[in-house]
């Protein structure tokens, strides 16, 4: 069974948590980066930006030094605190479209070398050096690896009954999400919650494989060293109800034609699909194995003709990889979808328009959209020990940095 374990959290003073909190560094803009940066001195950022402060851009060894210090520097002054025994975190955020709850806790770096935490992603093992690298020096983790299962009642029970109680942190942030934390350390009630996750045969990655790996890579690296403290061998997840997951598709979107025109493609597509012109109409997928191409200012309908593709295992029967097999490779010769730069990669709730606005602007020239894959579709891939194609999904909730931190 896997592992999820309750562990001592550094956390935000209740009164600092709204300014505290950030999205993931990448999702700022410089501008407003810049802005928090200089406007919020509570923010999370300052610890990932350490030379902010001293208007210098740190970089390798001297940043991993100076987002420590930062750390250090937030838990002195009382921004962040230690608790002092080990708690389970239940998390709810809501936004106008959007809501989601599960609980935050330790999850074993064995279970992960073992298959019980099971992933559906390849990893590029330069960025889980960098990562691990990261987390020995810096020695904590502020976000979490975002993992699923199958629903289960007993839990959802668990999770109900704590959340009508009062939450421990109840605020807004900037963004509009509103956020609630139940911190939970009765001896009781972290036994019930322990046993409830202890029959649990496996856990799922859903967002976080880099994360997950380079926490193991570390792990192992440090078991070399001889190092006996136990936290080293967890790391920080976020596990959440499949019900309570919210996958979307990316639009794959292509820079040239490969030197074929409209009418070569659509001959060549005839192989494996059925085509029906939409002409402007903006079409959207509505079931699997059907894709939408908008090409030369028109829409198409591409239906699978099974009779003609072979599925056999959970992988052929993705969309991402049926799309990547029967038209990617073998029309537009594109091999490497990690790293062809002829591919770019687009999530939008609402695929149609913005396909066609970035193929009437001229920067592409041809787009595809598909239906979101499902949990259980995730399950499969993993269960059979097999990994999707790159930007397979885009998951969500996309989780806060800085509410719950886990020192290694």
């Amino acid at each position: 069974m896997a592992e999820a374990l309750p562990f001592r959290a550094v956390r935000p003073a209740p009164d600092k948590a709204p300014y505290v909190i950030s999205r993931s560094y990448e999702s700022y803009g410089k501008q407003q980066r810049e802005w928090e940066l200089e406007n919020n001195p509570f923010s999370f950022l300052h610890i990932l930006n350490p030379g902010f402060k001293f208007h210098k851009r740190l970089q390798g060894s001297a940043r991993f030094t100076g987002v420590r210090n930062r750390y250090l520097e937030f838990l002195d002054e009382g921004i962040l605190v230690r608790d002092e025994k080990p708690g389970y975190y239940i998390y709810e955020h809501s936004g106008a479209e959007y809501a989601a709850h599960g609980i935050f806790c330790a999850t074993s770096t064995e279970d992960y070398r073992s298959g019980k935490i099971r992933k559906h992603e390849d990893t590029l093992h330069r960025r889980e050096v960098l990562f691990a690298d990261y987390l020995e020096a810096v020695r904590f983790n502020a976000e979490p690896v975002l993992m699923t299962y199958p629903h289960n009642e007993a839990i959802a029970q668990l999770l109900a009954e704590r959340m009508q109680q009062p939450a421990d942190y109840f605020f807004t942030s900037p963004d509009r999400i509103t956020h609630r934390m139940w911190v939970v350390h009765k001896p009781d009630a972290i036994a019930q919650i322990s046993r409830v996750f202890g029959e649990m045969p496996a856990l799922y990655i859903a967002d976080g494989h880099h994360r997950s790996a380079s926490s193991e890579l570390l792990s192992g690296r440090l078991e070399r060293k001889n190092q006996e403290a136990e936290a080293h061998r967890y790391f920080m997840s976020y596990l959440i109800d499949e019900s309570q997951l919210r996958i979307r598709a990316f639009s794959r979107l292509l820079t040239d034609l490969n030197e074929l025109s409209p009418e070569d493609i659509l001959f060549k597509l005839d192989q494996h699909y059925r085509i029906h012109e939409q002409g402007e109409l903006i079409y959207k997928p509505e079931r699997k194995h059907t894709f939408g191409m908008y090409l030369a200012g028109k829409f198409y309908a591409l239906h699978l003709r099974e009779s003609a593709y072979s599925f056999g295992n959970p992988l052929r029967e993705l969309d991402s990889h049926i799309l990547y097999e029967t038209i990617l490779k073998p029309i537009f010769g594109i091999d490497d979808l990690r790293n062809d730069q002829r591919i770019r990669y687009v999530s939008d709730p609402h695929p149609g328009p913005g396909i066609k606005s970035a193929v009437d602007s001229g920067e592409f020239a041809i787009g595809f959209s598909m239906l979101p894959i499902g949990f259980r579709e995730i399950k499969h891939i993993a269960d059979a020990e097999l990994t999707m194609p790159p930007k397979s999904t885009f998951v969500e909730p996309k989780l806060p940095s800085g509410l719950t931190i886990y020192d290694i």
